[in-house]
């Protein structure tokens, strides 16, 4: 078996999530009950069907689940996603192990967007920077291709810093791909919550499917932007059948299927009027949450500075004393200890203890309420606590 180093991300929700008194690191939307998934859809029809057999049901997802997932890449400048372009799985995250496990084997070389969700990086290649506001460099891509290079891997919208990959940035890296036969793996479980793009972004940026490129991969799920976690229900959708097919073979050793009761309630959020209702729900949520945490960056703009985020559900907030960046998980577990508020320390969880020093993210779509209170706890901190907290280590 192939050693894997410490998933540090999830370990650290593992360790504080569940006494949290004020859970600023959760990254999903704000979860909803299957009651109110019934309201958002304004029907009386149940989504369950109990007298349904639970057998093992279908074994790629149902048709009908498969036939709205593929609606979500829906385009009028490229032909509709056939529901047999996708393959339901059980979340995002085994989504991307398979989509990685098919992709690349011993000797192959992957570039990989960084910073990102661990889960996705297998070398620090690619790095983006809050000076040009996480954009990424063409240029470096390009230098980094060698003769080995099977996949490229981006994350769009992008965890931790909700920075997204406009449209112009996608074509370019499509167009490197192309011309050196390699394959695109976009990690979109944060789309479609572009929620601040601005006048200079007149619509949102397009899927990685949407590009006439055959070998590119897309990953999602029902967890982040869909307020569904609890349902543990992801996907691979690609125009490349085989690929599709290449992943479902690994599936096999993995995963049979997805449970029916699962694949319902994905079903029903993503039909329609549910999953429009469901968008504009959490886009406001967003926008609302996103303006107070503007107003608490705002108000201690000597001590925390950030790129705002465009999309998603993340920020990437970097704490400082006159210049010098804290040390970030020093300051997390401080701020827990003494206020009781989770967040997610960026050397820790997003670099490799080297990178990202002084940099926090920040879980602004839970409810409402909690993230007031939250902020409220937080700034109780900056104003009794911050002083302890040390400088990060060179």
């Amino acid at each position: 078996m192939v050693k894997i180093e410490t998933f540090a991300v999830e370990q650290w929700m593992d360790l504080y999530e569940d006494n949290a008194k004020h859970n600023l690191a959760e990254t999903c939307c704000a979860s909803l009950s299957l009651r109110d998934l019934q309201s958002l859809s304004g029907e009386e029809k149940d989504i369950i069907d109990f007298s349904h057999k639970q057998t093992y049901g279908a074994i790629r997802g149902s048709k009908a689940l498969r036939s709205n997932i593929a609606k979500l890449y829906s385009s009028e400048l490229t032909t509709p996603l056939a529901p047999e372009n996708v393959l339901v799985t059980n979340g995002a995250i085994q989504a991307n192990f398979l989509a990685l496990y098919s992709s690349v084997g011993p000797g192959d070389h992957v570039i990989c967007h960084y910073p990102t969700y661990q889960q996705l990086y297998s070398c620090l290649s690619w790095k983006s920077s809050e000076e040009n506001d996480w954009k990424l460099d063409l240029a470096e891509l390009k230098s980094l291709i060698q003769p080995n290079t099977k996949l490229i891997i981006v994350n769009n919208p992008q965890n931790p810093t909700g920075a997204i990959i406009e449209r112009e940035t996608l074509q370019e890296i499509v167009n490197v791909a192309k011309q050196h036969d390699i394959t695109i793996h976009c990690d979109e479980v944060y789309r479609p919550l572009f929620h601040s793009l601005g006048p200079d972004v007149p619509e949102n940026p397009p899927s990685i499917l949407d590009f006439g490129y055959e070998k590119t991969i897309s990953t999602s799920s029902m967890s982040k932007a869909f307020s569904l976690a609890g349902i543990r229900l992801g996907w691979i959708a690609s125009r490349s059948s085989e690929i599709i097919e290449a992943c479902a073979d690994a599936r096999h050793y993995t995963l049979i299927s997805v449970g029916q009761l699962d694949d319902s309630v994905a079903t029903h959020a993503l039909s329609s009027p549910c999953v429009g209702n469901l968008l504009k729900r959490n886009t406001e949520l967003a926008q609302q949450n996103l303006k107070d945490l503007e107003e608490f960056v705002r108000d201690y703009d000597s001590m925390a500075t950030w790129v705002r985020p465009r999309a998603g559900t993340t920020a990437f907030i970097k704490f400082i004393k006159n210049g010098v960046p804290v040390d970030d998980v020093a300051f997390c577990q401080h701020l827990y200890e003494k206020n009781g508020v989770m967040l997610a320390p960026g050397s820790q969880c997003f670099g490799d203890g080297k990178d990202f020093k002084g940099y926090v993210r920040v879980g602004y779509v839970p409810e409402r309420q909690v993230l007031v209170d939250g902020l409220k706890a937080l700034r109780e901190f900056m104003e009794n606590g911050f002083e302890s907290v040390p400088l990060a280590t060179k």
